[in-house]
């Protein structure tokens, strides 16, 4: 019980809380309330459903920083808001909610149009002592918490606290609170009402919901200010489509990034990685993606090429390309402390003064995979365009992505292999260029944000006609926008595989769609019956990875006998076929922000029964899938929400709003399709773009239901400028006939000549006619 134990016994100062408002003053997007102590409550109206909290204090904010929020609060466009100045309150009335501040004491409340409170204050409201500043709002009776980025455990937050803190979360479990990525918002959901709360500070911080008093949720964070947004919506979409916009949304990835990627630490010759790529084709298992990790370099320098063991990158390269092959390469932040060894990427940091130093002057150090290391101040944006001109050396030469790991940052105190401590920089070590420094107190939760931002920059600058792949381990609010992100060093354990499921769906609900955890588990050894069982949930993941540790037996998809491949062949065909359907899913999370991987809440947030509800996945709205995560296991109970569903299998119709028992031997994962679905598949290929697509089938679900499909080149800019296309497709029942019609379409692109077949979802014995109008 780590969460708890650690707090039980703490002495600090008594919370100064928020008092009587001693004054007024009107601003162009709402006011300024002065009060007690001289403390002063900023409060604007930043969009019609978006509004802005901040207390300092001192009276005195700090400037804006432009870290994680995408553009100043003035930028948003203009809002129309009636303010009506009562005997107890100020009321600020916009189309979508009315925010309350009661005058004595100083208390603020949230209300829908129909007069329901939400983020109301508890008694306490806000204040400040030496543990930080903090805000403590009611928790409304069946009021559920989902989000807080990258969390283990369960689905639901309630009850627990959940630390914003970028953290090298090895040998993690479901009681683990602080992990690699550091987001702090949330999304708390009722029966009738859903808001959004993000707490804009990049400093520590932390939300209690309910652990230390049921009735009430905390926010605190170790800033001289308290910053955040509320976000108010009828549906968990609304509050992500706003959140997205505060803090951006993805950029459509390459397509070959959604095939399946294949990992290790590490294949660790030439020779090595090209067997890879032969078994995968021999086999015929589809595969885009070989990733090198640290043994390709030079002594784990990074920006090297190890001599022996890959001495002809760009060759390897190119023969993995002409097979579809694509190479992602591993760099970490730690630069290698190499004085007079020629060694240039130290040499030039160590000229330009890029490295990170102490509130002395002393460089920072610790010790990571090359022994002693230095590190660069991402923050500053000179350092970040020098280290993306390193990585030339990688791009050159082939290199297609880019995969960010250790930027917590994580280093020990003593060299690797040693009995050491994991360390941090110092809190007091200042960052940033001169005229905006700051401490790594303040930015630490940003290092592996600004890292992956370089990385993106150093592929748009390396490959300026193709679009960039950057994987990383750490990141705060705001990643999506240069990486995606995967769940860090998991084991081989089936506790794990379970975990994956609301780990990946809570990242979704904070605004990171594409995401993903290592197939079969990176520590440990998974069991044949783990990796059939793990390859089938991989299909869903948006990130799509097998990956293994050093000294761990080889964990690729032929290893486990004929049955396990044939299991995985299956599925991975399966996430092919899917592709279509899966890149238009990818196009509506850069356009809305959208999660991938849905939880069922998601989509059916009125409905109780899926607020709980951890082990049952949507990918995207149409298909559900209800995995086994247990050791042998061969039949499930299966929730399905209101609606018709089909079986993916057996074409089997049931009526939801009920559980029902779903077979499931080793070869199937229950999977259902929601009436009214359009899943439009493509044949089995290899690799993504090994041909065009000249046959798409739209797999179809009688009911009432349409589907948008989004095609472009899937690898170009060109999309930026108008060349892609969109076309919906709908479906209706009249009587006996399942019309199924293209009812619009839109763009510049134009697809390969290709026959278009619909095939129905029909139980054995039904015939439903098709009409198909196009």
């Amino acid at each position: 019980m780590p969460q708890y134990f650690g707090q039980l016994h703490q002495h600090s100062q008594p919370w100064t809380t928020l008092g009587d408002v001693q004054a007024v003053r009107r601003t162009e997007r709402g006011a300024q309330f002065f009060c007690l102590e001289g403390a002063c409550l900023q409060l604007s109206v930043v969009a019609a459903n978006l509004v802005r909290i901040r207390l300092s204090p001192s009276g005195n904010f700090a400037p804006r920083r432009s870290w994680s929020v995408t553009q100043a609060d003035e930028a948003w466009p203009e809002v129309d808001v009636d303010v009506e100045d009562q005997d107890d309150a100020i009321a600020f009335i916009t189309p979508q909610l009315t925010l309350k501040v009661s005058r004595n004491p100083c208390r603020i409340t949230c209300f829908t149009p129909t007069g329901q409170p939400f983020a109301q204050d508890c008694d306490q409201g806000m204040g400040w002592s030496d543990q930080g500043i903090a805000a403590w709002k009611a928790i409304a009776p069946n009021e559920h918490f989902y989000g807080f980025g990258e969390r283990t455990g369960l689905l639901d937050k309630l009850a627990e606290r959940k630390t914003n803190w970028t953290t090298d979360a090895l040998d993690y479990n479901a009681l683990t609170d602080a992990m690699y990525q550091a987001i702090p918002m949330f999304i708390a959901l009722q029966p009738d009402l859903c808001y959004g709360i993000f707490l804009h500070s990049t400093h520590w911080s932390q939300f209690d919901l309910g652990a230390a008093k049921p009735s009430c949720w905390q926010m605190q964070t170790r800033s001289s200010e308290l910053d955040y947004y509320i976000i108010y919506g009828s549906t968990p979409a609304e509050i992500l489509a706003t959140y997205s916009e505060l803090t951006g949304r993805m950029p459509l990835p390459p397509k070959w990034s959604l095939g399946y990627h294949q990992c290790r630490w590490s294949y660790e010759s030439a020779a090595i990685v090209a067997e890879l790529a032969q078994e995968f084709r021999q086999r015929q298992i589809p595969c885009d993606v070989i990733h090198l990790d640290i043994d390709y370099m030079q002594g784990y320098r990074v920006f090297t090429w190890n001599q022996k063991r890959f001495p002809h990158p760009q060759k390897l390269i190119a023969d993995l390309k002409s097979q579809g092959f694509q190479v992602v390469t591993i760099v970490d932040p730690g630069v290698k402390y190499e004085p007079e060894a020629d060694y240039a990427v130290f040499d030039e940091g160590m000229t330009q003064d890029w490295f990170v130093r102490d509130a002395n002057g002393k460089l920072v150090h610790g010790y990571v995979w090359p022994d002693k290391a230095v590190f660069p101040d991402f923050l500053r944006p000179a350092v970040r365009q020098w280290w993306a001109d390193q990585h030339r050396a990688l791009t050159d030469v082939g290199v297609a992505g880019i995969w960010n790991d250790m930027n917590e940052p994580a280093l020990d105190d003593r060299p690797f292999g040693d009995k050491g401590n994991k360390i941090s920089f110092p809190l007091d070590a200042p960052q940033g260029d001169p005229h905006e420094l700051t401490t790594h107190a303040e930015v630490h939760n940003l290092y592996g944000s600004n890292m992956a931002q370089a990385s993106a920059e150093a592929l748009q600058q390396g490959r300026p006609n193709q679009r960039s792949f950057v994987l990383t381990r750490s990141g705060f609010a705001g990643i999506q926008r240069w990486a995606s992100v995967w769940m860090g060093d998991n084991q081989s354990l089936w506790e794990h595989l379970e975990l994956s499921l609301p780990m990946l769906c809570n990242m979704g609900l904070s605004g990171v769609p594409f995401v993903g955890c290592d197939i079969g588990g990176f520590a440990g050894n998974a069991t044949a019956e783990l990796f059939a069982r793990w390859m089938q949930v991989g299909m869903l993941y948006p990130l799509m990875r097998g990956h293994s540790a050093l000294t761990t037996d080889r964990h690729e998809p032929w290893v486990f006998g004929d049955r396990v491949e044939r299991t995985c062949r299956e599925y991975i065909e399966l996430r092919y076929q899917l592709l279509p359907y899966l890149y238009s899913l990818f196009w509506e999370a850069a356009q809305t922000g959208a999660p991938i991987l849905r939880p069922l809440l998601y989509h059916y947030p009125h409905d109780p029964r899926t607020y709980a509800l951890h082990d049952q996945v949507l990918l995207g709205e149409w298909l559900m899938a209800a995995p086994v995560y247990r050791p042998g296991v061969e039949c499930r109970a299966v929730y399905l929400p209101e609606g018709v569903w089909y079986d993916w299998w057996t074409h089997t119709r049931y009526d939801g709003g009920t559980h029902i028992l779903a077979s499931a031997p080793l070869e199937r994962m229950p999977l259902y399709v929601k009436a009214g679905a359009i899943i439009p598949m493509q044949p089995v290929r290899q690799f993504v773009d090994q041909h065009a697509i000249a046959q798409l089938t739209l797999k179809v679900a009688p009911g009432t239901g349409q589907f948008t499909l989004y095609e472009d080149d899937g690898q170009s800019f060109a999309y930026q400028q108008g060349d892609w296309l969109t076309t919906t497709y709908s479906v209706r029942q009249d009587d006996e006939t399942a019309i199924v019609e293209q009812v619009a379409q839109t763009g510049q692109w134009s697809p390969p000549d290709r026959e278009i077949t619909v095939e129905l979802l029909q139980p054995s014995g039904q015939s439903l006619n098709l009409l198909k109008t196009f």
